[in-house]
């Protein structure tokens, strides 16, 4: 393992916010993209948070990403709506394709709001939780900004990590929050294992023989696997489907590698969905049944080997209060990459 040290939440906000100002971007889309990116890192998906920064800025500098979106609606009913996202960042593209799902939900009871010519936008359960501060259900899918997976029994590279997350909110204990690859990792994942110095476990990826490759410098040569083999494959391909084709969006061959090519436009696809908990059931008694879920759940008899029952977004939780309270650790690879960032930037060091 690489030397880490901690970075306060705020600094972190702030240093990501200053990037994206010396590169031309207004200053309510700076902040709000420091607030979304460092979440990532609060939460513990280091894969999506800080560590993309060099990324982005790349992108912007080669003119592959856009720093003043002009986020518009270009098809719309009651419950839907479809963005087009300017090509901006994913982070404010779905923030406001979240915050138009959650107006049209308290109408009527429940909307799906898709986007293209949008970007990367880091970790799903980020757009997933939005509806929550609303007492609503969300889902949030995307199409994987680069594609690492073959199609069940293939070879050739034509899906993507294609996400899902589904938050729930509690009462009394963590909201319930799944957030999930459709690979049995993310991709990045791979990346942020490659920059520590570490081994992947086997059963993450293969080669092109069907053999195990567990060294993440290698990727490149690699397949990421599908969750539970065809099961996986077929998830990744209808998310694509919802996420990517019917939005207008890329999918399938058409899927640019956003770390490949940064002049390239990705016409990344997404959608969220809002469900107003009160159009179902009284939000308070719902809350206090999914507290009761989780004694059901956390009571079970445990199989040998296992010492604790999780629920998805315990882990989310619980890092989240690490981090916040203590910082969050910065591997030295990385740091010295965004020390180097900032020096080309011309701003305060992280």
């Amino acid at each position: 393992m690489t030397d880490k040290r901690n970075v306060k939440a705020d600094r972190l906000r702030a240093f990501i916010a200053s990037a994206f100002r010396a590169c031309g971007m207004p200053e309510h889309h700076a902040a709000r993209m420091g607030e979304l990116m460092a979440e990532a890192d609060i939460g513990g998906q280091d894969g999506h948070g800080v560590f993309r920064l060099p990324m982005y800025i790349r992108r912007i500098q080669a003119g592959g990403m856009s720093v003043d979106p002009k986020i518009k609606v270009i098809s719309e009913r009651t419950a839907t709506a479809l963005l087009d996202g300017g090509n901006g960042p994913g982070h404010l593209v779905m923030s406001r394709a979240a915050e138009l799902a959650g107006e049209k939900a308290r109408t009527t009871g429940v909307a799906w709001v898709g986007a293209r010519h949008s970007n990367h936008a880091g970790p799903a359960f980020l757009y997933a939780r939005m509806p929550l501060a609303e007492n609503m259900i969300g889902l949030y899918v995307a199409v994987g900004s680069a594609n690492h997976m073959p199609p069940w029994g293939g070879t050739d590279l034509l899906l993507s990590t294609n996400p899902i997350s589904v938050a729930i909110p509690s009462n009394s204990q963590p909201d319930i929050v799944l957030d999930m690859a459709t690979t049995v990792a993310a991709y990045g994942k791979v990346k942020t294992a490659a920059d520590r110095g570490e081994t992947m476990p086997e059963g993450w990826m293969i080669d092109k023989q069907g053999q195990s490759l567990t060294d993440p410098s290698r990727s490149g040569e690699g397949l990421l696997l599908p969750i539970g083999g065809p099961k996986g494959y077929g998830l990744s391909l209808i998310f694509g489907l919802l996420a990517g084709t019917l939005n207008g969006a890329a999918f399938g061959k058409d899927v640019v590698d956003f770390n490949a090519d940064p002049k390239a436009i990705t016409n990344t696809g997404h959608f969220v969905i809002a469900l107003d908990i009160a159009a179902f059931a009284d939000v308070d008694e719902f809350k206090r049944q999914i507290d009761g879920i989780w004694d059901q759940m956390k009571s079970s008899v445990l199989l040998p080997g296992f010492e604790d029952i999780r629920l998805p977004g315990e882990r989310l939780a619980a890092t989240s209060a690490e981090h916040l309270a203590n910082g969050i650790p910065i591997p030295s690879a990385l740091r010295d990459r965004l020390d180097a960032l900032a020096e080309n930037l011309g701003i305060e060091r992280l």
